[in-house]
Parts: structure tokens; C-alpha cells; sequence
């Protein structure tokens, strides 16, 4: 498809109409404070995976509820420590896969965390192992309308905390250099990573790919790809709810987190994306709070985005930081 969007120079001057809720900062607060109630229970143990480069640690830890979520842990081989740390979170659909499949960040001489995302991981790759043993509302097929009814029941407040109990599970391990942690991911990844960016306030980097869960009053009725066209299929049904819903939506836009940010960033979109589109990654670009924050523009891909060439851009950005 050809831009179908705003243009560039539009984009860079683009502000979100989403809404903020008052209590935005109350909620994730006591979210949080709930959260770490639990003990954090972090489990490292070693895989033999055949890697000769790689160490490999298979991850437990307390989440949202003190639910058990999964993960992995790479490191160079033999490394001593104590490492720049990489946490890594997953596209829409897919799981923290299997230990081989993503070796960049390793590769580096960093340690590697990718956290698996609650109740998904069957979609693509190599598969998740992580429950989300929480129940909810009536919903169309998929996440993003799970728990809409209520910021208290709505899916993305348990995968939230998740990733920020990732972060602190990650630096836990005495490999990791806690000082030196960037969060990153691309499409439900980078709107994590977003997330994580305004919660955990002492990231020294934060590079969120092609995002999603951003500027939902936009992205809802901008395009009709899937996931965002969930919203609007549930609404379909749903006659009358749709400010309930973007109600509810409004704890969990990236543009909200991104006003909190304290960290660098580099950002990447793609103008020809209808799975997140270019104005709704933008939004979060341009609320980002802090000064130092670039973004890598596409001109004529879709959802891959960058895809090698972004990945080249950040293992240069990132020489930096950590």
C-alpha cells in the first residue's frame, strides 16, 4: 500500500488526542506497590543448548498476582560479569521462543533478557510457556479487548507489570550491571518497552521498533488491520461502549508512558505500516520526555519496518549507552 498516512513533516508536528486519566500515576503506582508484594522469586537456571558462545539461563519469576512468568537469560559464554544489560520484549503473538533464536544481543557481550508475554507465544517463532491464569469479561478473539471493561481487569495491566518485574528479575542476576539497562522490542515489544520506558525511571536507553499500543483513539479508527481492529470489532458488537473502552485504553497508551520517560531514545516507523501506523508511532516519539530521542524513518516498508538495517542502527546507537 502507498502512504496512506500523514505526511512527514505533518508527522513530526503530530500530537495524540488521547486523553490522560487524572489518576494515571495513582493507578500504576499502586499496580506496582501490588505487585512487589509478592516476592520477586527470581530462578536462573542453566540449559545446555549446544551453543558454544552462549550461556543460557531458563527464568522464573514473579509477575502480575505473583503469577510465574518465563524467560531467558544469555550471556557470553564463560563471562564474568558484570554486563550492560539488554531486556527484550515480544511481538504480538509470540513467545520467548527457543534459546537459539535470537542470539544478537548476546553477541555483543551484553546480557540478553527476553521476557515471554503472558498467555501468548502461539502464534509465530518457537513458542511461549507462560499462563495468564487471570479470567475476564466477554471479548472478541485476541488480547486487546480482554478486561476492557475495567484499567483494573484489562490485560496489558498484567503484561505491564510483568515487564517491569522482568527488568528488576533480570538485573537480579549477579552477571548483570543493573546501572546499565536498556529495554527494546519491535510492534507489542516496542509499545512495551514504552511502557517500561515511564515506569522504571533509571533505563539508560530505550529503543522501541515500529510500536504498538499507542494513540488507541487513532489507531482504532485509522486503520483496519489486526490487532487494532479488535477494538473496533468488539465495539461493532458492543453498540454504545466505545468511551468506556478508550477509557480504559487510556492507562495503557504508550503516549501517556512516554511523557514520563527518562531515558534516551531511539525510535524506529515504517509510512507504509497499517499495523501501526506512522502518526500513531509518532505520537509516542514526539511525547517522549526526554531530550535526547531520534527515530528512524521508512519510507516504503510496512510492519517490518527497518527489520536488518534497524537492528544495524541500533548496535551503533547503543555504543553509547551500554
Amino acid at each position: 500500500m502507498a502512504l496512506f498516512d500523514l505526511s512527514l513533516e505533518e508527522l513530526h508536528e503530530y500530537r495524540s488526542a488521547s486523553t490522560e486519566p487524572e489518576d494515571f500515576d495513582a493507578f500504576w503506582s499502586k499496580t506496582l506497590q501490588e505487585a512487589r508484594e509478592h516476592d520477586l522469586d527470581a530462578r536462573f537456571e542453566p540449559v545446555d543448548t549446544g551453543l558454544a558462545t552462549v550461556d543460557v539461563h531458563d527464568v522464573t519469576f514473579a509477575g502480575y498476582g505473583g503469577h510465574p512468568v518465563k524467560g531467558w537469560l544469555k550471556v557470553p559464554a564463560g563471562a564474568q560479569g558484570p554486563l550492560p544489560l539488554v531486556v527484550e520484549f515480544i511481538g504480538y503473538g509470540g513467545g520467548r521462543g527457543l534459546p537459539h533464536e535470537n542470539l544478537l544481543w548476546a553477541s555483543t557481550g551484553r546480557a540478553h533478557f527476553v521476557m515471554d508475554t503472558r498467555g501468548q507465544g502461539s502464534a509465530w517463532g518457537g513458542g511461549g510457556g507462560t499462563a495468564d491464569p487471570v479470567g475476564g469479561a466477554p471479548s472478541y478473539p485476541g488480547f486487546m479487548t480482554r478486561g476492557l471493561d475495567a484499567p483494573e481487569n484489562y490485560y496489558y495491566r498484567r503484561v505491564f507489570t510483568d515487564a517491569v518485574r522482568a527488568v528488576e528479575a533480570a538485573r537480579s542476576h549477579p552477571l548483570t550491571d543493573a546501572s546499565r539497562t536498556v529495554a527494546l522490542g519491535g510492534s507489542q515489544g516496542g509499545g512495551i518497552s514504552i511502557a517500561v520506558g515511564g515506569l522504571v525511571p533509571d533505563l539508560v536507553a530505550v529503543a522501541p521498533d515500529v510500536p504498538f499500543l499507542c494513540d488507541f483513539p487513532r489507531a482504532a479508527t485509522l486503520t483496519d488491520r489486526h490487532p487494532y481492529r479488535e477494538i473496533g470489532l468488539f465495539l461493532k458488537t458492543h453498540r454504545g461502549r466505545t468511551q468506556d473502552a478508550l477509557r480504559t485504553l487510556s492507562y495503557f497508551d504508550g503516549v501517556h508512558f512516554a511523557s514520563r520517560a527518562t531515558a534516551p531514545a531511539l525510535f524506529s516507523a515504517a509510512l507504509e505500516d497499517q499495523t501501526c501506523p506512522p502518526s500513531t508511532v509518532f505520537a509516542a516519539f514526539n511525547a517522549w520526555a526526554h531530550e535526547d530521542r531520534t527515530i528512524e524513518v521508512y519510507d516504503f516498508n510496512d510492519h517490518e519496518g527497518g527489520g536488518p538495517y534497524q537492528e544495524a542502527a541500533k548496535l551503533r546507537w547503543l555504543r553509547s549507552y551500554a
